[in-house]
């Protein structure tokens, strides 16, 4: 039986080429994505092409939170800062250190004048985010995976940080989906797969996103003699606002074939096979597909690459590894709407 990291790998190459279920949609893809309390295991960002061409002015890499509280809301002509940006609720010196960051990626124009700081909108940032959908992956969803796995989902559809919810599972060809049998939410969306195919067993329900959200922070555990209250906490509608476009920004900069970076592609056993319609990473030594966490110099299999690799030029210029990275970058690439 394949890994969950495996599954989810899939998952997210099925997404790349055939979302949304109920239509094609252009969209970006990642895995591994969150906040500090929660994190999915695949997120699919659904974009306007158009303005997410815009956001390329601003290059390949995030922008993350401080980055985009400057050049969302920089002014179209010069200003000392601390009159054009609004109110951080943090010490100004950390927004000057963001400003030159901003400078120093040419993303915004800056200046000194009478020994102050002001700023100017090089590139009016674009509305380029239209919805973002959770999916979690449990390829072998029996009652116990699905006893810990319901409380999770639980609390995304309370949160509602994302317009959809998912739980991906592997099909079983039963008549009726053993998942569809298990107490998940109804708002909550079931996908079965079937080698890299997968069809929708559940529609889910749209979140709505720009309402308070409710973020559960203990639950009663149950039981004859649980007479314990549930503790919660709502979050604010602006909180929910610019985690979502952080979550986006880091889906753009890392897609979902980032793995290579948790990984040892260095390693003389490690090779990218076709399964299907994904490339999978596969360790020679262990002779099947690595996990993530298994695959790094902890490794009892791990064997650096010979330096004779490293010198034999094109088409492997700095050793299979190096190409490797390089072949994943080019993909993710090609792969942007």
């Amino acid at each position: 039986m394949e890994p969950e990291f495996v599954f989810e790998l899939r998952t997210c190459r099925w997404a790349e080429r055939a979302w949304h279920p109920d239509g094609d949609c252009d969209a970006l893809v990642a895995r591994q994505l969150g906040t500090k309390r929660r994190r999915w295991d695949t997120v699919v960002v659904e974009v306007d092409a158009d303005a997410l061409a815009r956001r390329e002015q601003f290059g390949r890499r995030r922008l993350d939170s401080d980055l985009l509280h400057v050049v969302r809301n920089a002014p179209e002509e010069w200003a000392w800062y601390q009159d054009a940006l609004p109110d951080p609720g943090y010490p100004w010196r950390y927004v000057r250190e963001t400003i030159h960051r901003a400078d120093d990626r040419g993303i915004l124009d800056v200046r000194k004048r009478r020994n102050r700081l002001q700023v100017r909108r090089r590139y009016r940032y674009p509305d380029w985010v239209e919805r973002i959908v959770a999916v979690e992956n449990k390829p072998d969803l029996d009652a116990s995976a699905a006893c810990a796995l319901r409380g999770q989902v639980e609390r995304d559809v309370a949160l509602a940080l994302a317009d959809e919810v998912w739980v991906a599972t592997r099909a079983t060809g039963d008549r009726v989906e053993p998942a569809l049998l298990e107490a998940m939410p109804v708002e909550v969306g079931i996908l079965t797969f079937e080698d890299d195919d997968a069809e929708v067993a559940w529609f889910p329900r749209s979140l709505d996103v720009d309402a308070p959200g409710t973020r559960i922070l203990e639950r009663p555990e149950g039981g004859t003699y649980d007479r314990s209250a549930a503790r919660f906490e709502y979050a604010d509608p602006e909180w929910k606002r610019e985690k979502r476009l952080a979550i986006a920004e880091r889906a753009y900069e890392r897609g979902w074939r980032s793995y290579a970076e948790t990984m040892r592609p260095d390693c003389r056993h490690f090779e990218l096979r076709h399964e299907g319609a994904t490339m999978l990473p596969h360790c020679a030594a262990k002779g099947r597909c690595q996990t993530a966490a298994e695959c790094s110099q902890s490794c009892s299999q791990f064997e650096p690459e010979p330096p004779a690799w490293r010198q034999r030029g094109w088409p492997i210029e700095g050793g299979p590894g190096k190409g490797i990275r390089r072949l994943l970058e080019r993909r993710r690439e090609r792969e942007r709407p």
